[in-house]
């Protein structure tokens, strides 16, 4: 469970249009993948504030936030959207409760 009541930082889904979703909705979500045989992560949302905090308390460097609109698959209109590319030791592990939970 999250310390103090409060949320998960991120949230990661089983279906990747659930993940979207709350993305869309201001939410952080953990897309996880392999790039050139690499585990890596995306960790997305369009709310820019949220991923910036993230990336502090992680101790990632604010300029390496991207941004990328994204299509909301509820209107088809693309939004403003960022993520982080978290790779190596910013990857959280699957089963670590503070950082984040699973639906």
């Amino acid at each position: 469970m999250p310390r103090a009541g409060l949320p998960a930082p991120f949230r990661e889904f089983e279906k990747r249009r659930d993940g979207m979703l709350y993305a869309m909705d201001g939410g952080l979500w953990l897309h996880r993948h392999v790039w050139k045989g690499r585990r890596m992560a995306h960790l997305v949302s369009t709310d820019r504030g949220k991923l910036l905090a993230y990336g502090r308390r992680a101790g990632l460097q604010a300029e390496y936030l991207q941004y990328k609109p994204l299509k909301d698959p509820r209107t088809g209109v693309r939004r403003d959207a960022w993520h982080w590319d978290l790779v190596g030791r910013f990857l959280p592990p699957r089963d670590e409760p503070e950082f984040g939970q699973r639906s």
